[in-house]
């Protein structure tokens, strides 16, 4: 698409691309209320049969175990009913998990890092250069 650029037009094409970029904002705020609106009931939903789709399937009269000492023999017990492969699907899921949940914190304190930065970039009202803007195709 060419632009024509003439002397007094530039301030009215300023406006326009202003109010263009106001009406994609008040339809990105339109959208977020509605996903606030309506995902956490989806997500209430959903997630429930997810993790029971994921849950492993246990041999009659095992139940997972609860929280505290392990019972070897019934470790030994448990890694004969689910097979050698499961089990250790089952055990490196776990490690993954503990290992994801250990870096939560790290992540927080970066994405707050980011977000303040991010922040601080806003506040000092600096020329983006246009490389780094958005192209709009509609």
């Amino acid at each position: 698409m060419a632009s024509n650029h003439h002397p007094g037009s530039e301030s009215g094409s300023d406006a326009d691309e202003l109010e263009e970029l106001e009406c994609e904002v008040q339809e990105m705020a339109e959208k977020i209320r509605e996903y606030r609106a309506t995902l956490p009931e989806k997500l209430k939903n959903t997630l429930p049969s997810i993790i029971a789709a994921q849950r492993p399937v246990f041999a009659d009269g095992l139940e997972p175990g609860t929280s505290g000492a392990p019972n070897l023999g019934q470790i030994a017990s448990d890694k004969d009913a689910l097979g050698d492969q499961t089990f250790q699907k089952i055990h490196l899921l776990k490690d993954k998990m503990s290992r994801n949940v250990a870096a939560v914190p790290i992540v927080m304190k970066r994405l707050k890092e980011c977000t303040s930065n991010i922040d601080k970039l806003d506040s000092q009202n600096t020329l983006i250069h246009p490389v780094f803007k958005r192209k709009w195709t509609s």
